[in-house]
């Protein structure tokens, strides 16, 4: 019974490990990303350093990172039981620890935001498209990936309210420490957008911050 709960917190995190952006980049490219442009191992820098298709392959494989552990999920637990939500929370950050602290990549990973989108798509499909499309619309608005980002996150927890149910308040509590977890890991952004420094995404081959 034990095994059951430990082995798809294990798998959850050694998914969350596998280091999309470094292995491409490395592999076809022989180039590290976490050695250029914002040294971030996600699909943003990617496309920075490498180009538009590698960083789309990185977003899809990273947010597959995301989705893949918590479909598996139902194998191994009851979806009745009256823990699963919470089981679910604990597979997500399992999951997302794995992508930011890789063991197949040095501990050496990314920010996590793919991967939480995958999260978010299993666990709030309520609300995702709504963030989505905040996220998108900062996006646009101000080409700064760390503000859609950080603008998305932070009205999960208040558009999962709107939706609130009372069973599910674990997953509110997991909204709100999204919320707080996604700033946290754009500190150094956060400083560069007020200092008016952090680099705008454009639509080309190449470019470095």
């Amino acid at each position: 019974m034990i095994s059951m709960i430990i082995i798809p917190i294990v798998l959850a995190y050694l998914i969350g490990s596998i280091p999309n952006a470094v292995w491409i980049g490395k592999v076809f490219y022989g180039r590290d990303v976490r050695n250029e442009g914002s040294k971030n191992a996600g699909a943003t820098n990617v496309i920075r350093v490498l180009g538009l298709k590698p960083g789309i392959i990185v977003l899809v494989l990273d947010l597959l990172k995301g989705v893949v552990p918590l479909a598996l999920l139902p194998f191994f637990f009851e979806k009745n039981n009256d823990y699963f939500y919470v089981y679910q929370i604990i597979i997500a950050v399992a999951t997302v620890i794995g992508h930011v602290f890789p063991i197949f990549a040095g501990f050496r990973g990314g920010k996590g935001v793919a991967t939480l989108v995958g999260v978010l798509i299993m666990l709030f499909p309520q609300v995702f498209l709504i963030v989505a499309g905040i996220f998108f619309g900062t996006f646009f608005l101000s080409r700064y990936v760390s503000l859609a980002s950080m603008c998305a996150a932070i009205s999960l927890p208040l558009l999962q309210f709107a939706f609130f149910q009372f069973d599910k308040l674990p997953l509110l509590i997991f909204a709100i420490l999204i919320a707080v977890f996604v700033p946290l890991t754009h500190i150094k952004n956060i400083k560069r957008l007020i200092r008016g420094e952090e680099p705008k995404f454009v639509f080309k081959k190449h470019s470095t911050d």
